[in-house]
């Protein structure tokens, strides 16, 4: 029997990629199932105090103000939680968040978001290239098509990291 996961919560951080209203509406195909195991392991993860992190994808033209670019209400930042602005698919390439990181001690992320064959495959293999402890919280990210969601979650995912359900993290973290 394996041991259950327990998170460093001093050394972890939470990374919600890609949870903007226009991005959950297209590529979501359960919103409020999907937007709600996000918001729990949100809260647990605030109730650990462990560091919240937004990384939001912008295309050039895109209105930063419009109700489409704002993060689904379910998962709204609180003041003091940072917000990175990419241009690409993952998490690190156009943003300053691997220094961000490392000044916070930070070796170990959690990770859910929207397009788990886009931003969330992106940042998984750029994170364990540069030796982050990774933890992919499966049922709180989503794809257009379902089949390649599980194939990631099921098969490629585990060769690199913990997968784990929304139910599962506050354990993980700590506050269950």
């Amino acid at each position: 029997m394996t041991q259950p996961l327990a998170l460093d919560r001093s050394h972890t951080a939470l990374l919600i990629m890609d949870y903007q209203n226009r991005v959950v509406s297209d590529v979501v195909s359960d919103p409020p199932g999907v937007t709600h195991r996000a918001a729990s392991v949100l809260q647990a993860a605030r109730r650990a105090s462990i560091p919240i992190i937004y990384v939001v994808h912008r295309r050039p033209g895109t209105d930063p103000n419009s109700p489409d670019s704002q993060i689904h209400s379910d998962v709204t930042p609180a003041p003091g939680e940072q917000v990175f602005v990419k241009s690409k698919p993952g998490a690190f390439s156009t943003t300053g968040l691997d220094v961000t990181l490392r000044e916070q001690g930070v070796d170990t992320l959690v990770l859910l978001g929207t397009f788990t064959s886009g931003c969330v495959l992106s940042t998984v293999r750029w994170a364990a290239d540069i030796n982050y402890k990774l933890v992919v919280v499966g049922d709180a990210c989503a794809d257009r098509n379902a089949e390649v969601h599980r194939f990631l979650v099921d098969r490629i995912f585990p060769r690199q990291c913990t997968v784990i359900t929304a139910h599962e993290f506050p354990r993980a973290a700590g506050v269950a």
